[in-house]
Formats: C-alpha cells, sequence, structure tokens
C-alpha cells in the first residue's frame, strides 16, 4: 500500500509461468506440436486471401505447406488476448494508456508515433518468427 491506495497486483510470475509450462507439455502431448502465434497469423493471412483469390492462395507454394485453417492454434491466439485481459483485470492491473509514462519521458506525448514504432516493431519480430521457422 502506497500513499494510502491499494496498488495493483499483477499475477505472480513463478505461477504464470509453471502454467505456461504445463500448457506446453499438454500442447505436445494432445497434439503433437508446440503451440506458437505466427503461423496462425499467416493461416489467417492466407484465410482472408482465399476469399479474394482463391487460385493465388493454391499456386502460392508456402500454402501448399501450411494450410490456410481454423484450427485450435488460431482458437489458442484468440485465448491469449481474451485470457490476458481476464488476468488484467481480475488482478486490477489493467489500464488502457496510449501513451505510457516511460515512453512519454524517454520519447514524448505522441500517441501516433508510439503505435507506428510498435507497429514496425510487431512486423520485425514477426519476420524474425517467421524467419526462424516459428
Amino acid at each position: 500500500m502506497e500513499n494510502g491506495r491499494d496498488e495493483p497486483k499483477g499475477w505472480s510470475p513463478y505461477v504464470a509461468g509453471a502454467l505456461v509450462g504445463v500448457l506446453m507439455v499438454m500442447s505436445v502431448w494432445v497434439t503433437g506440436k508446440y503451440f506458437g502465434a505466427s503461423t496462425t497469423f499467416v493461416r489467417a493471412t492466407g484465410l482472408v486471401e482465399k476469399q479474394l483469390s482463391q487460385e493465388r492462395v493454391a499456386k502460392m507454394d508456402y500454402f501448399l505447406k501450411e494450410v490456410p485453417k481454423f484450427d485450435w492454434q488460431f482458437l489458442f491466439v484468440v485465448g491469449i488476448f481474451f485470457g490476458s485481459l481476464i488476468a488484467a483485470t481480475t488482478s486490477k492491473s489493467f489500464r488502457f494508456t496510449a501513451v505510457p509514462p516511460m515512453w512519454r519521458r524517454r520519447f514524448g506525448p505522441s500517441a501516433a508515433k508510439r503505435g507506428i514504432v510498435a507497429f514496425l516493431g510487431g512486423g520485425i519480430a514477426m519476420f524474425g518468427a517467421r524467419l526462424a521457422d516459428g
């Protein structure tokens, strides 16, 4: 308790890490595959593109290997969003902040600048993940 207010308390990183470890073991045991998100984003893009041009997707070498489909990994990615939302709200740590204080101190108050940098950073991370086949 600081300044007479209850500070939000997040989940223990040890408990969260252990739960992720159990989920990983269960994923491999049940499906024979590791869970991941980058393949799901590519498949989702393939599903959208397939609606626009069936022929084009059918000709792409990548989609011969990774068929665009709605599967358990897609549900896993959706679950990441809802699970993190539930975790943040139940721990009372959820805050919608366009420009967090640390970013504001280092780079200024521009929400647009933060959004562009976040989008580019996400693109670079996704490119690296796909390059590593994960």
